[in-house]
């Protein structure tokens, strides 16, 4: 049976086309993704050979079905076990198969609600370190704000050493560690998004030695993790950190530790996918409230109320519902892993198309978040669509931390971090901002380029 019989695609996106757009695309492919859908459709495909097939999806049952309903048919893609594993390691986020699902068992009691409670204090410490001092009659970059911000309580949370633990000289040569950890993963990251969208561009990148280079960044930053690690493990003093919670996890059939190796990629991928994607949604966040401050009004209000209901942080994060839809909305407008991909095992059957084994697919949450076919006003900026009955309205279509197993394992983490940090912003600054729009950077996350607002202190506290 031929090819052609045997195997159905959705509409097809022009080869040469597509290579037209290449560069363009590699800069910013959410406008010609949203111009690929409105003209062939919810799901279309890209012929890269006589049988090979790239295919990408807006469409809410086609991404739940490879993300859920046969995920074990959807291994990650080699974009992200070959590229991305090759810098930073082989964890959670570029693992496939047994091993993967070895190491979620191993890690996943270290992200369970209780222990997050845990961490809430350490994460309060430092947002509020990061966020006191904040004021100004300039617009203020945003995300550089928050970028530092979200690394700092990744950092906190992992490697927390309280100040009577060590001398002066000794927390600054971590500062500067962790300032070369977070100046490291910054350029890994860039140089990926390049080979990854460049990939007829591989040879030049191998024979200038921007592999090579980048390589040994990667092998830098992991030297500094290690000798963190190391520095822990000959300490007999309790931190209450994440660290201490990896390195006390066993696995069930040996009994044994995590290597040090298994340990730096694990954390490698905690830094990387665990402070961007943060400090991406708490600026979509700070911009949409100070761009709508009848709605910063109701954040304000609803936090000075739990505040006097309750002094447990906790307690007091867990009732802060208009803020946490304040927070969904911006991370639906703009989700901050705007995308994912897959490759299917075996051949496999999606919605009416019948595909070969090895097919690229792709999902974009940033189209799904705002099809007009499952959103009522999709570009506008609305809470109430997680208030109360209107969140059943979004069961199956929001995907901001992705879908089944391999959702992402510090969702619980995160939404703390942003309900503190949101909550403290907003509680000591009136937000403003004179911009319209955001301009977006979409690399491995959804990155906002220079978004500015106004942090002026309240004087409406009592």
């Amino acid at each position: 049976m031929t090819a052609s019989k045997k195997y159905s695609y959705p509409k097809t996106l022009p080869l040469l086309k597509f290579f037209w757009y290449a560069e363009a695309i590699r800069k910013n492919p959410i406008p010609y993704h949203n111009a690929f859908f409105e003209t062939y459709g919810d799901t279309f495909s890209v012929r890269l050979g006589k049988n090979k097939y790239l295919l990408l999806s807006r469409d809410k049952d086609f991404a739940q079905y490879i993300l859920q309903k046969n995920q074990k048919n959807y291994n990650k893609s080699k974009i992200q076990t070959q590229f991305l594993s090759k810098y930073l390691g082989n964890g959670l986020l570029t693992a496939n198969g047994a091993y993967w699902l070895k190491q979620r068992r191993l890690i996943q009691p270290a992200f369970h609600k209780e222990k997050m409670e845990q961490l809430v204090a350490l994460m309060n410490t430092t947002i509020v370190s990061e966020l006191d001092s904040l004021a100004s009659d300039a617009p203020l970059d945003v995300f550089s704000k928050m970028n530092q911000l979200a690394f700092n309580v990744v950092a906190t949370s992992l490697f927390h050493v309280s100040p009577s633990d060590t001398s002066s000289e000794e927390k600054q040569e971590r500062e500067l560690q962790l300032n070369r950890l977070q100046t490291i993963i910054q350029k890994v990251q860039e140089f990926l998004v390049k080979e990854v969208r460049l990939p007829h561009k591989g040879w030049w990148f191998r024979l200038s030695g921007q592999v090579d280079a980048h390589k040994k960044l990667s092998e830098e930053s992991r030297t500094i993790l290690g000798n963190f690690i190391e520095e822990r493990r000959n300490d007999t003093v309790e931190h209450g950190d994440l660290l201490d919670l990896l390195l006390a996890t066993r696995y069930e059939d040996t009994g044994e530790p995590m290597s040090t190796k298994q340990l730096i990629d694990e954390i490698t991928i905690l830094f990387v996918a665990g402070h961007e994607t943060t400090a991406n949604a708490l600026t979509f966040t700070t911009f949409l409230l100070a761009k709508h401050p009848e709605i910063c009004q109701k954040v304000f209000e609803e936090v000075c109320r739990v505040e006097s209901q309750t002094t447990n942080v906790v307690e007091r994060l867990k009732l802060l519902e208009y803020t946490r839809a304040c927070i969904d909305e911006a991370m639906r407008l703009y989700p901050p892993a705007w995308i994912t991909d897959r490759e299917n095992i075996e051949d496999d059957t999606i919605t009416n198309f019948h595909i070969k084994k090895d097919t690229l697919v792709g999902v974009s949450f940033y189209e799904i978040h705002r099809n007009p076919k499952y959103w009522d006003q999709p570009d506008v900026f609305d809470p109430t669509r997680f208030l109360g009955d209107n969140k059943k309205k979004t069961a199956g279509c929001y995907f901001p931390f992705g879908a089944g197993p391999r959702m992402c394992i510090g969702m619980g983490f995160a939404i703390y971090e942003m309900l503190l940090a949101t909550s403290y912003l907003v509680k000591k600054y009136t937000l403003s901002t004179a911009q319209d729009s955001i301009t977006l950077h979409p690399l491995i996350t959804l990155k906002p380029v220079d978004v500015k607002v106004i942090f002026s202190e309240r004087n409406d506290i009592s």
